[in-house]
């Protein structure tokens, strides 16, 4: 009965470490962690327009995401994710697969746009969204979140957390290409 005592924390410890390892060998095999659920997938984009960050002539509304598909992402200069993200976005803007247009979220448009200039910016459009009211009709929980759009303004996919390759290549260029047809 005492050895039992000892072994009961080895095996709970043996347990976790299978159930971690599964779920890592997951991830890494296409399971989509960063997908959610959104009531807002097959549904218009809501309806909104935002000012420009400084320095910028073009402001950023609902209408400006019908005519083609689109990414909609969300970020901020205060955002590490956001920064991790940051040279994906410039791929795939220089890719031209894709207009991507930004939400500059609970920021301080100075801050924002003067992030964009040190940065790059691969932005269509960029509006400032500083409370929050764009990102709640979004749904939007934290940051990165990115949206595919396709012609019509119908949000079609969220992705929640920094874009990687894989997702790129595995998920959202797929999606784009299939909602061009």
């Amino acid at each position: 009965m005492p050895r039992l005592g000892y072994l009961l924390p080895i095996l709970i410890f043996v347990v976790l470490l299978v159930v971690f390892t599964v779920r890592l060998v997951a991830v890494r095999e296409g399971d989509t962690p960063n997908l959610l659920p959104s009531v807002l997938i097959d549904r218009p984009v809501p309806t909104f327009a935002l000012e420009p960050l400084p320095g910028r002539e073009r402001p950023l509304s609902s209408e400006h995401l019908k005519g083609a598909v689109s990414l909609v992402n969300i970020f901020g200069s205060w955002c590490v994710a956001c920064a991790a993200e940051h040279p994906m976005l410039t791929r795939i803007q220089q890719s031209g697969e894709v207009p991507i247009h930004g939400i500059d979220w609970r920021d301080d448009p100075l801050k924002g746009a003067a992030w964009l200039k040190r940065n790059g910016d691969p932005y269509d459009r960029v509006g400032l969204d500083p409370d929050s009211a764009v990102a709640i009709d979004f749904g939007v929980t934290g940051a990165p979140e990115t949206f595919v759009v396709d012609a019509k303004g119908i949000i079609r996919y969220k992705h929640i957390g920094p874009i990687t390759e894989a997702d790129w290549t595995r998920t959202l260029l797929p999606l784009i290409k299939e909602l061009r047809k």
